[in-house]
């Protein structure tokens, strides 16, 4: 068997109690009574095992339900997800950290677990100490921990601080040791949550360098992060997480791409023409109201190749009370990085007065790599932005190939933007 983690009906409830709505007036015999009943409660769930619930109502809330997954030895898996779709609970229950309420889940190796700053350190020892008490939780000889300690202390770079108690650390100084401890006492399975956020930007660097050693090196990788490039580059498949559920897995670039989709609203069937809903310009003075996507030959269109240009036909409505304005867009590929900004005012000194009622936006050529794209637009008036429209209207690079290639040649999908250029054999 190749498998190395194999989940099965994953579930996860937990009971949470809610407090209720107190009357203004309460008289004193009422608050006796109800302190009693809770008093009551809780003396019977203790006398039973069950966990203490404060409240005066009980909800439950399923964390996690019907999880189904095989983890195979040597993936490098991303796990991706809003926040409170379940992420972190899943991990809990792979570190053996918290029990399923349904399901089971069959590990075949040591786990390593980096879930929040500190977890498995005590407070009261020191880092050295930490160092052989975490490797002694994994399995490891004394002998073998002795080997690693050197390289250990020399990744976290608290080398100074080594014989201080860890509750005398800062959160980044938690996150280099235990980071460090995790990843180089060889687990066979290396389970990291976003805690590397903690970090500065140059360990979080370093940290993905080394889990990408990991990999290499035949060992599985959990990863949840919310910084989709880290995932890219590191992960071979994604698990994608909402409320609770598997969405979808598979290919990490795949899934990635269909999880920014539903975060950025950008759809593969870009609309040509978008009108702004009455409800959010409403006791707005000037604003954008409607907005047409068009080609060089004034024809709608949502579909653009390399090289060509697009055209935005920008509707305004409500008045500017004195002055006058500029307008701006802004161009996010799928991930919702910024791609590119325009201005009329900054750029090319064009203002207009508060009874424009429509504007031409002229952009191109379009160098950007193939994939769907969406245009911010905005308002300014002096350095006040007016309005903005975020989630515009959307558009798609569907032929991407700016250089020689054959008609097999897929669309070139790498990067943002195109960059001409060219090669010269020198003497």
């Amino acid at each position: 068997m190749n498998d190395i983690i194999k989940a099965e009906n994953i579930g996860k409830k937990y009971i949470i109690g809610h407090l209720a709505e107190r009357r203004r007036y309460t008289a004193l015999r009422d608050v006796l009574m109800q302190n009693a009943r809770n008093l009551w409660n809780k003396t019977k769930d203790l006398a039973t095992g069950k966990p203490i619930i404060q409240g005066d109502t009980m909800e439950e809330v399923w964390a996690l339900r019907n999880i189904n997954f095989v983890v195979a030895r040597g993936d490098a898996v991303g796990i991706i997800g809003r926040n409170g779709a379940g992420k972190s609970t899943l991990l809990k229950i792979l570190s053996r950290i918290t029990e399923p309420t349904t399901g089971r889940v069959t590990i075949q190796g040591r786990v390593a677990s980096l879930l929040e700053v500190g977890t498995g350190f005590h407070h009261e020892l020191s880092g050295r100490e930490n160092i052989y008490l975490n490797g002694a939780i994994l399995g490891m000889t004394r002998t073998e921990i002795k080997q690693k300690f050197d390289e250990i202390v020399a990744f976290a770079e608290v080398e100074h601080y080594l014989d201080t108690p860890v509750k005398r650390y800062s959160s980044g100084m938690y996150v280099r040791l235990a980071f460090a401890v995790a990843a180089h006492l060889e687990p066979e399975i290396l389970v990291v949550d976003e805690v590397l956020a903690v970090g500065d930007a140059a360990f979080q660097k370093k940290c993905l360098g080394k889990m990408g050693d990991v990999a290499t090196s035949g060992r599985t990788i959990l990863f949840v992060s919310h910084n989709m490039g880290a995932i890219r580059s590191l992960c071979s498949r994604a698990m994608w997480l909402d409320n609770g559920q598997i969405l979808a897995t598979g290919e990490a670039g795949g899934i990635i791409k269909q999880y920014e989709k539903s975060m950025t609203g950008i759809s593969d069937q870009s609309p040509c023409f978008s009108e702004r809903d009455a409800s959010q310009t409403k006791g707005k003075g000037l604003h954008f109201n409607r907005v047409e996507v068009m080609d060089t030959e004034g024809r709608q269109a949502s579909d653009f190749k390399y090289g060509e240009r697009i055209v935005l036909h920008v509707g305004l409505g409500g008045q500017l009370m004195g002055g006058v304005f500029s307008a701006e867009f802004r161009v996010y590929n799928e991930s919702g990085i910024l791609v590119s900004v325009g201005a009329s005012g900054v750029y090319h000194g064009e203002y207009y007065n508060g009874n424009v009622k429509k504007l031409r936006i002229d952009i191109g050529p379009l160098t950007m790599t193939s994939g769907s794209y969406r245009i911010a637009l905005s308002i300014m008036s002096g350095h006040e932005r007016v309005d903005t429209w975020e989630d515009a209207i959307a558009f798609a690079i569907t032929e991407c190939q700016p250089f020689r290639m054959s008609w097999e040649m897929p669309s070139y999908r790498e990067g943002v933007c195109v960059l001409q250029h060219s090669f010269q054999v020198m003497d």
